[in-house]
């Protein structure tokens, strides 16, 4: 099993209209956030099956992978390391799995907001089981660059699932003032999991921010709160 029998079978399903659909989807042109990603027009279902026949991909021949041009690939690979974290007994080697995950990561090869989003919550697990996550969750959030500040966020949906809702309110607290939309979008995807598991402490987070986040932010984070009370926190926003 290598990157390049990999590379081979996304290429043989790859189409040409999907890329170009795929192209637009993710803002590949000159000044938006995925300037320069390269497609194939592979859909995710596709790569997650191609995924599942690689399943034993050594770290090696994942970062063969994940520093592809191709966004498929670089797909690939992650979900092959997810699959793997998910399969493994072992502490040792889920430590290892995600010191990769965050070197790549640090090498700017998980670049696209579908690549944080199919990731993180699955490698997130790891930092659930550490005594002291928070410094490296606060350091991404004040990271640079975009990719890092997303996964930030979106490693804090482990600790939801684990029932831990402090590390999402910090976080969220931490990139209210963000500029970007795909921060304002996770910000606010993730308040609205932590609203599913404590609706007080949501509201407790409104109360305290609503007036100074984005709209976007706020309108994804109330999305499953009743209309009457939406409208309220809506009025109450910038």
């Amino acid at each position: 099993m290598s990157a390049v029998s990999v590379l081979v079978e996304i290429r043989s399903i790859a189409s040409s209209s999907k890329a170009i659909e795929m192209q637009r989807f993710f803002k590949t042109g000159n000044g938006e956030y995925g300037h320069g990603d390269v497609f194939l027009g592979v859909t995710v279902p596709e790569t997650r099956i191609i995924a599942r026949i690689y399943s034993d991909l050594t770290f090696t021949e994942i970062e063969k992978l994940t520093k592809s041009d191709f966004h498929e690939a670089r797909l690939c690979g992650l979900i092959i390391l997810c699959n793997q974290f998910k399969k493994s007994k072992d502490s040792a080697q889920k430590k290892k799995a995600f010191d990769f995950y965050i070197d790549q990561l640090h090498k700017d090869r998980i670049n696209n907001w579908d690549l944080v989003d199919v990731s993180a919550p699955t490698i997130g697990q790891y930092l659930v089981t550490t005594k002291n996550p928070m410094p490296l969750l606060k350091k991404l959030s004040k990271s640079d660059s975009l990719w890092e500040r997303r996964v930030s966020m979106i490693f804090t949906f482990a600790f939801l699932r684990a029932g831990e809702l402090e590390p999402t309110y910090e976080i969220a607290e931490r990139l209210l003032s963000d500029q970007h939309d795909l921060i304002h979008k996770a910000v606010g995807w993730m308040l609205r999991e932590m609203g599913k598991r404590d609706p007080h402490l949501l509201r407790s987070f409104l109360r305290q921010y609503a007036s100074q986040m984005p709209r976007t932010a706020l309108r994804y984070s109330i999305e499953k709160l009743p209309e009457r009370e939406r409208k309220k926190w809506l009025l109450e926003s910038k």
